[in-house]
């Protein structure tokens, strides 16, 4: 099994040693900004989330009490994620050479699971409270739901930049950004309620947060899925790269190819190449095939940890059925 970029045996090992201690450190820096910007997140929505309560509570308001919970939830979510990024942190050990890089998809997932069960139980209520119109105190419903957007604006200001950096960061934006849609609904509801009197707009408000809430719940769980499966990444089409491989000098045929994503941002590729009949493979011969790969690769589909096998035609009939 050869490596991409690998010179020599020594060179080699040393130079996937120095490829995974690059990724590692470039994942620091990445994650160690990100819990900076969650650890402020999280303080504004702790705060916003009791303010909300405590509105709700005085002024009877499902949907501001739906909007105070949708908080709560995102708030326990950035907890999590903040966990997994301090594990992500820490360096790569025998027992895991990728370190805790995937500590941040268990995470994503376990806020996905939770956001479906408050917008579930948020459309329960809402429809619940359909048939009764409860006073409302539209006064500090109003206050309260406005102390939450501009909370979330300020959590929003603060993602935007990294959202796409990994799950964790998308999972909080969108939370974030469904917690401001549901204070903009939780106000639009007040307002319906103080010059109508219609009371009825809360559950409708209420109904609305929920709607928002199961979308995104499901987009994210779905990505979740799609790294725990180990799905080909979004922007790497295997047929491409197979003609982008063997287009390269030497190389007759490309089997076994396989791309997955080891944690967000993290994509890997493995192949056996096949170099063409006649030629001995000699370490010169070996290099220069793994150079063009490393290059192709890296220059076309932006995937630089890649690991190839070099074998000579034939060579496929001793390998195991399933082998692709």
């Amino acid at each position: 099994m050869a490596h991409a970029g690998h010179d020599d045996d020594a060179a080699g090992d040393g130079g996937h040693s120095r490829e995974n201690r690059r990724h590692h450190d470039h994942a620091i820096t990445a994650t160690q900004a990100n819990r900076r910007r969650l650890q402020l997140v999280l303080g504004i929505t702790l705060t916003a989330m009791v303010a909300q309560a405590f509105g709700a509570w005085i002024s009877g308001s499902l949907s501001l009490l739906a909007d105070a919970g949708h908080m709560l939830t995102d708030a326990a979510g950035v907890a999590i994620a903040l966990v997994a990024a301090h594990l992500a942190t820490r360096p790569p050990t025998r027992a895991r050479t990728f370190g805790w890089q995937r500590a941040e998809v268990l995470a994503a997932m376990v806020n996905a699971l939770v956001l479906c069960a408050v917008g579930v139980l948020v459309i329960r209520e809402a429809l619940t409270r359909w048939g009764s119109e409860p006073e409302i105190q539209t006064t500090p419903m109003l206050v309260a739901a406005a102390i939450g957007a501009v909370a979330n604006l300020v959590s929003l200001l603060l993602l935007t930049s990294s959202r796409g950096e990994s799950l964790n960061m998308r999972g909080a934006y969108l939370e974030v950004f469904g917690d401001l849609l549901g204070s903009i609904a939780v106000i639009t509801a007040g307002v319906v309620i103080m010059t109508t009197g219609w009371a009825r707009a809360d559950a409708i408000a209420s109904f609305a947060i929920g709607l928002l809430i199961l979308p995104r719940a499901l987009m994210l769980l779905k990505d979740v899925a799609d790294v725990l499966l180990e799905s080909t990444p979004r922007g790497i089409d295997l047929d491409e790269v197979r003609a982008h491989i063997t287009a390269i000098e030497e190389v007759v045929d490309v089997h076994d190819l396989h791309a997955w994503t080891i944690t967000s941002g993290v994509p890997v590729l493995s192949a056996h190449v096949v170099v063409e009949a006649g030629r001995d493979l000699d370490r010169d011969l070996e290099c220069r095939v793994l150079d063009g790969l490393a290059e192709c690769l890296e220059g076309h589909f932006d995937v630089e940890h890649c690991t190839f096998q070099i074998e000579p035609v034939g060579h496929v009939r001793h390998e195991a059925a399933v082998h692709g």
